[in-house]
């Protein structure tokens, strides 16, 4: 079983100086990291890579820069499964939009942000997952990230923080 650690909307510096400390706690021993954008600064692509390797995503709050060397959108081939990763975007619908996005990639999960609202449930076959925010809740009761799993089938788990 591969295990993937899944994050989204750290916005470091602006909504907290580094990633959380229940960041890396969680994320140890997973072999691989999804960052679904809104980074803002590369120092977090830095850090989260002394836990496992990472593919990340621009999101709309992302520099030029970040947007540049990573792009908006991307398949990550993980086993015999197909993940695309993107940031999303919309005020309502976001998983819809995620969905529209991968539509003739014949993916099996596609992991997205921005909308900072946990999500894991199964649209017509396909995984759609979003880890919500470890530094910016907004409306949410906790913080949090997400562990996909993979071998067979791809599940997710949201782990919620304090």
């Amino acid at each position: 079983m591969i295990k993937i650690g899944v994050i989204s909307d750290t916005h470091i510096p602006r909504r907290a100086k580094a990633l959380p400390a229940f960041v890396f706690e969680a994320f140890r021993g997973v072999d691989l990291i999804l960052h679904a954008g809104d980074l803002l600064s590369e120092d977090v692509v830095t850090d989260l890579e002394t836990i496992a390797p990472v593919y990340a995503v621009a999101g709309n709050n992302d520099s030029f820069g970040i947007y540049e060397k990573y792009g908006d959108r991307r398949i990550v081939e993980v086993g015999n499964k197909k993940i695309g990763l993107t940031h999303g975007y919309g005020h309502n619908k976001t998983c819809l939009n995620a969905y529209a996005e991968f539509l003739k990639d014949d993916v099996d999960c596609i992991v997205f942000g921005h909308s900072h609202v946990p999500y894991n449930e199964i649209m017509e076959r396909v995984l759609l997952f979003n880890p919500g925010s470890p530094t910016d809740r907004r409306f949410q009761p906790k913080f949090s990230l997400g562990i996909l799993y993979v071998d067979t089938s791809i599940k997710g788990e949201i782990l919620y923080f304090d």
